[in-house]
């Protein structure tokens, strides 16, 4: 339960640390802290009484406690459990003047933890008896309710807030990263205190704000992941569930990129053949993201998930461009170049028997991207043209009877005439590399379109030669105004 109250007095001797102290402050006035309504005020007044002075008996303890340093060997273990009990305390950050010598003492007895076991002979500390003090210490100071995000945040745009806690939380994420890490933490034994519910707990805490705090959890889920080889399928199936809120419910989730970063070394790893699990993991968690607004914030890390799965699959090819072409986000021209720059780094990983499955509704979707209105995305689609793999394998001249003429109206109309002038002349450029190449099937693919344009022509005129004798009709019985 997080309190305020005024923390024990100093009789230590020597100079005060104030860096993380004045850090503290400084976060405060930056990210408005001090306007937060406070955690403890709805407690009674006397159990608030109680809690501060239990909190500032459990300071003056660990204050009188001796360094691990100073104890005889044989002692050290006993004083080890007491300091990561002490440590327990939760501290109120929204204030920052309250307990500021009970936070300094803390953080002090943190760091001096963190360092016993930064060594070898340090770590055989970590004996079994005391892993669920270890973990109950890390589970008191990290699992909390983490603020929602407001409407208005834009990941792209705004700032994130900083932890205003994370003079302790550092230190705490230091110290498990080295439980985690070490050789003399069994993992078989481990995770019976590391359980289930600590994992999803854990995977909770990508949602923090503070990028510092994402990239420990990052890097220490993934040691987890390493370290309890018995959790790797539960640990997967948290993260699709976690992708599946942010897809189907809320739309907000601080870390998406950092997942989908650790998912890239899981998939890695993956065995071949890929078992049933990870293609349904990768058509109904990964595919999808492609949908959420917030795509450019975390599209690198997905495009190189998406990619290991083709490298240890190409059978997936049919299964990702139809993902692809089911969500593409025609109406966001800045997604659809991220989304052809995924679409090209597929293409030239696809082969044979992959490609004649999938060409036809690529070959559509390229047509459909020369003809946009904004000018980037015809750019980007012209751009595959400057890869020498796709030239040479999906975009050559064995297979130009296939796709030229899906793709030559808009490539002609943009060569006749765009307004950006890199557009046009690099649909002039393709459109020559293809004349030169098969001079009649270039003729016969304008003959086409020249029908095609005719025809357009024709349906339109007939479609405002009918309007305007409907509109006549209901002008003669006094529906409409006479158009005359």
């Amino acid at each position: 339960r997080r309190v305020s109250g005024s923390g024990p007095s100093d009789g230590k001797g020597g100079e005060k640390p104030s860096t993380p102290i004045a850090g503290a402050k400084q976060a405060s006035r930056n990210t408005g802290i001090e306007s937060t309504p406070k955690a403890d005020v709805t407690l009674p007044k006397r159990e608030r009484r109680r809690s501060s002075f239990m909190r500032a008996q459990k300071m003056q303890v660990l204050k009188d406690l001796p360094l691990l340093s100073d104890t005889p060997m044989q002692k050290r273990e006993a004083l080890f459990k007491q300091k990561l009990q002490l440590c327990g305390v939760i501290f109120n950050f929204d204030d920052v003047e309250s307990d500021a010598r009970g936070k300094e003492l803390k953080r002090e007895t943190l760091l001096e933890l963190a360092e016993y076991v930064n060594s070898p002979v340090g770590q055989k500390i970590f004996t079994e008896s005391l892993m669920p003090d270890v973990v109950e210490m890390v589970r008191l100071n990290l699992f909390r309710t983490l603020p929602p995000q407001t409407d208005d945040f834009d990941p792209e745009e705004d700032e994130p807030s900083m932890e205003a806690a994370w003079p302790h939380l550092q230190v705490v994420y230091e110290f498990f990263l080295r439980f985690v890490v070490s050789s003399e933490v069994n993992g078989k034994v481990a995770k019976r205190y590391v359980d289930q519910s600590f994992i999803r707990n854990w995977i909770e805490l990508f949602d923090a704000e503070d990028p510092r705090e994402r990239d420990y959890v990052k890097t220490i889920l993934h040691r987890m992941y390493g370290k309890f080889m018995s959790y790797r399928s539960f640990i997967r199936k948290t993260i699709s569930q976690v992708f599946y809120r942010y897809i189907y419910e809320t739309g907000k989730h601080n870390g998406i990129g950092e997942l989908l970063e650790i998912l890239g070394s899981i998939i890695n790893g993956f065995a071949i053949p890929l078992k049933a699990e990870h293609l349904a993991f990768l058509e109904k968690g990964l595919i999808p993201l492609h949908k959420p607004r917030a795509l450019s914030v975390y599209h690198p890390q997905l495009s190189y998930c998406i990619s290991q799965y083709v490298e240890k699959d190409a059978e997936t090819v049919v299964v990702i461009v139809n993902g692809l072409i089911r969500y593409w986000p025609w109406s966001c021209s800045s997604k659809q170049v991220l989304l052809l720059n995924e679409l090209e780094e597929i293409m030239e990983l696809c082969r044979g028997d992959q490609l004649n499955q999938v060409q036809d509704q690529v070959f559509r979707l390229l047509a459909s991207c020369l003809a946009s209105e904004h000018f980037q995305v015809v750019e980007r689609a012209l751009y595959f043209w400057n890869s020498e793999h796709l030239c040479a394998n999906i975009l050559a001249q064995n297979k130009a009877n296939i796709f030229l003429p899906f793709i030559f109206g808009p490539l002609s109309k943009n060569a006749q005439g765009h307004w950006n002038q890199t557009v046009e002349s690099l649909a002039q450029s393709v459109l020559k590399m293809y004349m030169e190449l098969d001079i009649n099937l270039y003729d016969r693919c304008a003959r086409e379109n020249n029908e095609k344009e005719r025809m357009k022509e024709s349906q339109r005129s007939a479609a405002a030669t009918k309007w305007q004798s409907i509109t006549e009709g209901a002008a003669e019985k006094g529906v409409l105004p006479d158009p005359k």
